[in-house]
C-alpha cells in the first residue's frame, strides 16, 4: 500500500534530488570540467562520512541498504530522509520511492548543486555561471527521463538576458518541465526589466512555468541582523549554516519582492498565458500581498503611467497565474479563508526532513471541516493548472 491514499490523486509541488559529489563535474562541458566545483554539504546536516561511504561504495546504497527502505513501504516518508533517502540520487531507486509514496506526480528540485548558478558574485564569470547551469540541467533531465511521474526542474538565472535564453532554449528540448529562476534582482535588472521580456515570451508560449525556491536566494540575513550582543543562535537543525529564527521570519521577503516587480512591471499582464509557482518559501505572507498590492495599484496608477494598462488587478493576476506551498506547520485553511482556495499547493519535501513525517495528515488536520471542492484543489487542481502537461497519464517513460 502507498502513502498517499488511493482515493485522492494528490500531486506533489516539492521534492529533491540529494546530489553527489560529481553531480555537475560528471555533466559539465569537458573545457570547464575543471574549473566546476565539486558539490558541498558543508552547510548540511549530511556528514562527509556519509558521503565517503556512498562515494566508496560506487555512487549508491548498498542492496541492504535499499532493501530496507522498500521494507518501510507506506511508512518510506517518515524515516527515509536526506542522503539516505531511497532515492535520494538513484533514479531508479527514486522510481520505486515514487511507488511507496503514490504521488501522481512530483515535481524533483536540486538541493545543493545551484550555489554556482545562482551565485549573485559579480566576480564568477558568466561562462562559469552557465556552465554549471547548463550541468545541472543536463544532469536533472537524465534523472528524471525514465519515469513520467518525475518532473524535473530545471535552473536559469537571469544575470545575462541573452545566455538565459540561449539556457532556456536547451531547456526546452531536453524534456524538462520547469524552470527555477532565483529570486534576486537579475544582475542589474529587475525580472522585468524590457531585456528580459522575451524570455518570459518564450516561457509563456511554451507552457513551461517558472518556479522560485527556498536557496534561490541567500538563507540568512545580514550578519548586522543578528548582531545583538548575546551568543549567536543556533538554527533549527542545531547548527549555525540554515534557517534561524529571525531568518525564517523574513524569509517572505525575497519572493514577495520578486513577485511585486513582476506584477507591477506588468510582466502578468503582457503575458497571461505564463504560469509560476513559489515552493518552499511559506505562504502566510500572500494574503497580505494580494491585497497590499491592489492597494498600491488602485492609488499610484494615478501617477503610475506603468500601471495604467493593468486590465486585471493584482490580486486576480497573481491567482489566475501563480501558486504558492504552504509550510506544514502553516495553517493553510486559514489563508484559504482570507484569500481563496485556487492559490495553494500540497508539497512533500521528500527527502528533506522540513516536510515532516506525514504532511497529508498535518495539512489535512489545518484544511479541517472544509469541502471536498477546496480540497481537491489544494492536492490536484491548482497543480494541474499551473503545470498542465501533468494531466499526462503517470507511466513509465520509454527507455532511450
Amino acid at each position: 500500500m502507498a502513502y498517499a491514499p488511493a482515493t485522492r490523486d494528490i500531486y506533489d509541488a516539492d521534492s529533491h534530488i540529494m546530489e553527489l559529489p560529481d553531480f555537475l563535474k560528471k555533466y559539465a562541458d569537458p573545457l570547464l570540467r575543471e574549473e566546476i566545483p565539486e558539490v558541498s554539504y558543508s552547510a548540511s546536516i549530511v556528514t562527509d562520512d556519509e558521503v565517503a561511504v556512498i562515494m566508496a561504495q560506487g555512487g549508491r546504497h548498498s542492496a541492504e541498504h535499499v532493501q530496507a527502505q522498500i521494507d518501510l513501504g507506506d511508512r518510506l516518508i517518515q524515516s527515509s530522509k536526506e542522503i539516505q533517502a531511497l532515492g535520494a540520487f538513484d533514479s531508479a531507486d527514486r522510481t520505486r520511492a515514487m511507488d511507496l509514496l503514490g504521488f501522481k506526480k512530483q515535481l524533483v528540485f536540486a538541493t545543493h548543486s545551484v550555489a554556482m548558478p545562482f551565485s549573485a558574485s559579480s566576480r564568477l564569470e558568466s561562462r562559469l555561471r552557465y556552465g554549471a547551469t547548463r550541468a545541472h540541467n543536463r544532469h536533472m533531465a537524465d534523472f528524471c527521463s525514465s519515469d513520467a511521474r518525475l518532473m524535473g526542474v530545471a535552473v536559469i538565472p537571469l544575470d545575462d538576458p541573452e545566455m538565459a535564453m540561449a539556457e532556456l532554449d536547451y531547456v526546452l528540448r531536453s524534456g524538462l518541465e520547469a524552470v527555477w529562476i532565483p529570486h534576486r534582482p537579475c544582475g542589474d535588472r529587475s525580472p522585468g526589466h524590457v531585456d528580459l521580456d522575451p524570455f518570459w515570451a518564450k516561457l509563456a508560449e511554451s507552457g513551461i512555468p517558472f518556479l522560485l525556491h527556498v536557496g534561490g536566494a541567500p538563507l540568512q540575513l545580514a550578519k548586522a541582523w543578528m548582531n545583538n550582543g548575546r551568543p549567536p543562535t543556533k538554527d533549527w537543525l542545531g547548527g549555525g549554516e540554515n534557517l534561524r529564527t529571525k531568518d525564517i521570519a523574513l524569509l517572505h521577503e525575497g519572493p514577495e519582492a520578486f513577485l511585486t516587480m513582476m506584477v507591477l512591471d506588468g510582466v502578468f499582464q503582457r503575458h497571461p498565458n505564463l504560469r509560476g509557482a513559489s515552493v518552499e518559501l511559506g505562504a502566510g505572507w500572500v494574503p497580505e500581498l494580494l491585497r497590499r498590492l491592489d492597494w498600491v495599484v488602485k492609488h499610484w496608477s494615478r501617477n503610475d503611467a506603468n500601471l495604467q494598462g493593468l486590465s486585471r488587478i493584482p490580486s486576480q493576476q497573481l491567482t489566475d497565474q501563480m501558486a504558492f506551498t504552504p509550510f506544514v506547520f502553516e495553517e493553510v485553511g486559514n489563508f484559504i479563508d482570507q484569500s481563496n482556495p485556487d492559490l495553494y499547493l500540497f508539497s512533500s519535501d521528500y527527502p528533506h526532513i522540513e516536510g515532516g513525517r506525514d504532511p497529508i495528515a498535518r495539512f489535512e488536520a489545518s484544511l479541517g471541516v472544509r469541502d471536498e471542492a477546496v480540497r481537491a484543489k489544494f492536492y490536484a487542481e491548482n497543480f494541474l493548472r499551473i503545470f498542465p502537461a501533468a494531466r499526462v497519464a503517470s507511466t513509465l517513460k520509454a527507455s532511450a
